[in-house]
């Protein structure tokens, strides 16, 4: 009697609380979503560093914030025909604006650096 609070009295029926199993005895699976090359790479980001470490290889890009990093290797390779080696990746987080009385934010962006294999290039950043 202490431990009916576990059990689901309807129609003077218990029944445990334990969700079933699908009909077909899989365990349903997560979707994969699946983006193309240009779409996980927004742009490329052009600072002084940047440009700075385009000497030793290394490239800057704002990426798709649901980008993970082997997302982002495929479509590096895939676009501009390099090797990579690895990739860094940076959540870069909004930050507070303000005009006059009214508080606002500046949006944050997710950025990758990308190392490429020695002797190769990327012509498309400007450096």
């Amino acid at each position: 009697m202490a431990f009916n609070f576990f059990k689901n009295k309807k129609d003077g029926v218990s029944k445990p609380l334990v969700k079933p199993a699908s009909s077909a005895g899989v365990p349903e699976r997560r979707k994969l979503v699946t983006f193309d090359s240009s779409s996980i790479l927004v742009s490329p980001h052009v600072t002084e560093k940047a440009t700075m470490l385009s000497s030793d290889n290394q490239y800057v890009f704002k990426v798709f914030p649901r980008a993970n990093k082997t997302e982002i290797k495929r479509a590096i390779e895939s676009l501009y025909n390099v090797k990579v080696i690895g990739v860094k990746i940076i959540i870069v987080g909004g930050k507070t604006r303000r005009s006059g009385k009214a508080l606002g934010w500046k949006k944050g962006y997710k950025k990758a650096i990308i190392r490429i294999k020695q002797g190769q290039k990327i012509e498309t950043v400007t450096v």
